[in-house]
């Protein structure tokens, strides 16, 4: 159920007025026919929070076709002209540079870069805050980021909650209790969902959640018993906090995704179309 300032909403009508795209509709849908409330106190906090998890599946199916390596750890690559590569195998934001140029350049020149999956969700969290709040701000917000594992500024205010309500833009996590031990890697798969059944992991692609399970089963130690399953929660950004900083002026996009009629933008995975 969605509700605003305690009144109960229409998702239809909601889409119908303010013209969601097929990813903002699939949220409203998903969030009215939960269990639980999804309690606004005004329609701006709920316009904000649709606009970011649109940008989230956008930001992420940016990254996917960016060039972006998977890696473990020890392989970590980074374009030293923006980042420090540290011993552990993060990357530190030079401090001359403006973390908005350098997040930026990820999914510009991704073949400069290597990451393992918890690190890319960040990556995608970032580029998507930056396309919806003010440049300046951004770069106020995020100075000295760390790119490592789930290392992140405390401005993306992340919460994991445990919830079976799955809404397009969280990003959820595919455990593989039984991994082969030489591959601590394929623990598990961080995936943003993209909506429509299909869910974005670093090292993986673009896969359905049976995909998922189906790699990482292939990845479990020899005499194994347990089979990978996809947890009961989901890791969201503070869209509350987030939104007092939300540039109006208008989405920014960047090259590389295709705008159509309305401000929408067409991306083609193989088979699978989204309008966003």
């Amino acid at each position: 159920m969605i509700s605003i300032a305690g009144m109960p909403v229409d998702p239809a009508a909601l889409a119908s007025e303010w013209r969601l795209n097929s990813v903002q509709r699939e949220t409203v849908d998903r969030m009215a026919r939960a269990g639980e409330v999804f309690d606004y106190p005004n329609a701006e906090l709920l316009r904000y929070e649709l606009r970011l998890r649109n940008q989230i599946v956008v930001s992420s199916l940016q990254l996917f076709r960016s060039g972006l390596a998977f890696a473990t750890f020890e392989e970590t690559r980074c374009n030293e002209r923006f980042w420090v590569r540290t011993d552990y195998g993060g990357c530190m934001l030079r401090p001359e540079v403006p973390p908005s140029i350098a997040i930026e350049d990820i999914f510009r020149n991704g073949h400069a870069y290597a990451f393992e999956c918890a690190t890319a969700m960040v990556i995608i969290l970032y580029h998507a805050v930056l396309q919806t709040i003010r440049r300046p701000d951004f770069d106020q917000l995020f100075r000295g980021i760390l790119l490592y594992d789930w290392r992140y500024d405390q401005d993306l205010r992340l919460t994991t909650e445990q919830t079976r309500t799955f809404l397009p833009g969280d990003i959820l996590y595919f455990e593989n209790p039984e991994y082969r031990l030489d591959e601590p890697e394929w623990q598990g798969e961080n995936a943003v969902d993209l909506g429509n059944g299909r869910y974005f992991g670093h090292g993986i692609g673009v896969e359905t959640a049976e995909g998922i399970l189906h790699h990482l089963n292939g990845k479990r130690r020899p005499g194994a018993t347990r089979r990978a399953q996809l947890l009961s929660q989901a890791t969201r950004p503070g869209f509350a906090y987030l939104a007092a900083f939300e540039d109006t002026g208008g989405i920014r996009f960047m090259s590389g995704s295709t705008e159509t009629e309305a401000g929408k933008i067409r991306a083609e995975i193989g088979s699978a179309v989204w309008e966003l």
